[in-house]
């Protein structure tokens, strides 16, 4: 098993068919994810356009999940959790953390993601929003958010299925001034490994 390291990120390259197993060690932590075509930086995950076709805010085990030119880039095969995984909140950003009440840097999901794709030499691109793992956001239905703690356990995990040669990049999101990373705020490394 190869780690994510606390509030930092890796890149993996998935050729179709590969899958990555992406663990919960400690199962508290929330990871940002996003996927992009190995091919065409240009094409990414989308969770408006997961929204659309899965008509739902919450992937499930069996769902593809979709790029911004509506095909499926991976395949949710497995999840050991309660499911439960955000596709509406944005990567947390220096600009996040301004608006929490950091005066000095903070460590981020958003230069996370660059800094892993930069580690493998794949070409810089926007910020999709990511399909955040485990960030439990209850939605009310007066459409009110609530920042939730984790509902996994230790242990638990997902399995994504490359429906194309793809680059997956994992942050372990830096959140320690609300409870998304749970009571303590304590961002904490995850493990992963790529299967065939």
């Amino acid at each position: 098993m190869q780690v994510v390291p606390a509030r930092r990120g890796r890149a993996v390259r998935l050729a179709r068919g590969q899958a990555i197993r992406i663990v919960n060690t400690h199962g508290s932590q929330v990871v940002d994810t996003w996927a992009f075509n190995a091919d065409d930086p240009s094409e990414f995950m989308s969770m408006e356009h997961l929204h659309a076709s899965l008509g739902s805010v919450f992937p499930k085990t069996g769902d593809a999940l979709y790029t911004n030119r509506r095909r499926p880039i991976l395949t949710l095969e497995e999840d050991t959790s309660p499911g439960r995984h955000d596709t509406v909140i944005a990567a947390c950003d220096v600009h996040r953390y301004r608006s929490l009440g950091c005066t000095e840097y903070h460590d981020n999901c958003t230069d996370n993601l660059h800094a892993a794709l930069a580690m493998i030499g794949f070409p810089r691109t926007e910020t999709p929003s990511p399909l955040n793992l485990w960030m439990n956001i209850p939605v009310g239905p007066d459409g009110q958010i609530t920042w939730g703690e984790p509902l996994s356990k230790p242990g638990d995990h997902v399995l994504l299925r490359a429906m194309i040669d793809c680059v997956v990049v994992m942050s372990t999101c830096p959140q320690d001034m609300i409870p998304i990373n749970g009571a303590n705020c304590l961002p904490v490394e995850v493990h992963y490994e790529v299967t065939g």
